[in-house]
């Protein structure tokens, strides 16, 4: 069995995510969605996400793409996960760019043998979470 691993604070949900969803799960059999912790988001991106995690996992699974959907932990050891499922791929988002640098070191210096992949973007003119909050809070 392949497994595919994505990373992600999917708040508000939208087509961009979904697709990205579904181009992950094509290259393999059980896909499973991390969803960061809402102090990690505000870490990251300066502010809380609008849905709790809870609420944006919730979103995830009644979807029905997924196989499985897991909740990060916030701070601590972000590659843990990793360690435990041990996937064989792990899907990028397209414009997904923080901690890739140290997942990229960890895969090189590990013993587990992950593929990185980068998902293609899906009409990010429109489907792109940060222009779909900035509408909201217009």
């Amino acid at each position: 069995m392949i497994k595919i691993m994505v990373f992600g604070t999917f708040d508000i949900l939208h087509l961009g995510h979904l697709d990205f969803f579904r181009q992950a799960k094509e290259h393999g059999d059980q896909l499973t969605v991390v969803v960061a912790h809402d102090e990690t988001v505000k870490t990251i991106k300066g502010e809380y996400p609008i849905h709790k995690q809870t609420e944006r996992m919730a979103e995830i699974e009644k979807q029905g793409i997924v196989d499985e959907v897991i909740a990060a932990q916030s701070g601590g050891d972000k590659l843990q996960i990793i360690r435990e499922r041990q996937p064989a791929i792990i899907c990028l988002g397209y414009d997904q760019r923080k901690f890739v640098g140290e997942l990229e070191r960890y895969i090189k210096g590990s013993n587990q043998n992950i593929k990185i992949i980068r998902a293609r973007s899906y009409k990010p003119e429109i489907y792109k979470s940060s222009k779909l909050i900035k509408k909201i809070k217009i």
